[in-house]
């Protein structure tokens, strides 16, 4: 049993020398980059091998970065029990790609699948049931994507008339378009503009 985390950094390179083409050690976690056409082989690795023994999934994560090439970055948090390490596993990649679902390496991974899919719109190959799972079947878009504007693309509001609740394009009100960003100190424009004002509505 290998309990030192450098030690199962050198392992883990040493075995999947291919796979990985950087890794690195930051806050007591191991961090290995991978491309995403590697992922179901590396995470099947980090699982069995008896010397890494990292057997539960803790969480999947998306990070989304419209600026660059790869748009969007995976990250998968893996625990091992035995050695009381943890291994983040990233890969990044482009907008209109499919990622392996680990749904049948780690079953728990069916939900957090599927969150990722709900907020960032990644889709997963293989996945047993690809739905939302935190927003509304009828919503439109995806709230954690940086360009998805901050009120949603529809409201939710219940109807009189039809007895039911509807979806809605979003409509603001123009006191909610317009914003003075000004200091509070200083006075907004048009206080600004009413001390200027006499009592006879004349400028001083």
């Amino acid at each position: 049993m290998i309990s030192d985390i450098h030690k199962i950094e050198k392992l883990v390179n040493s075995q999947l020398t291919s796979k990985i083409y950087k890794s690195s050690i930051q806050n007591d976690e191991l961090i290995i980059f991978i491309n995403e056409n590697d992922l179901l082989e590396v995470i099947q690795f980090l699982k069995s091998d008896t010397n890494c023994k990292f057997k539960q999934l803790v969480d999947i994560v998306g990070v989304d970065y419209p600026d660059n090439e790869k748009r969007f970055e995976l990250i998968y948090l893996l625990l091992s029990h035995e050695h009381n390490t943890r291994i983040k596993i990233l890969i990044k990649f482009q907008i209109n790609q499919n990622i392996s679902s680990i749904t049948k390496i780690f079953p728990s991974a069916n939900w957090m699948e599927r969150e990722v899919f709900d907020m960032y719109g990644i889709k997963f190959k293989n996945h047993p049931d690809l739905r939302r799972i935190l927003t509304d079947y009828g919503f439109k878009g995806h709230p954690l994507r940086k360009d998805f504007p901050l009120t949603g693309f529809n409201e939710v509001r219940y109807s009189e008339k039809d007895k039911k609740v509807v979806y809605e394009p979003v409509k603001l009100e123009q006191n909610y378009r317009n914003f003075d960003f000004e200091s509070p100190w200083e006075g907004t424009n048009y206080i600004q503009e009413i001390n200027k004002l006499d009592k006879h509505g004349k400028k001083n």
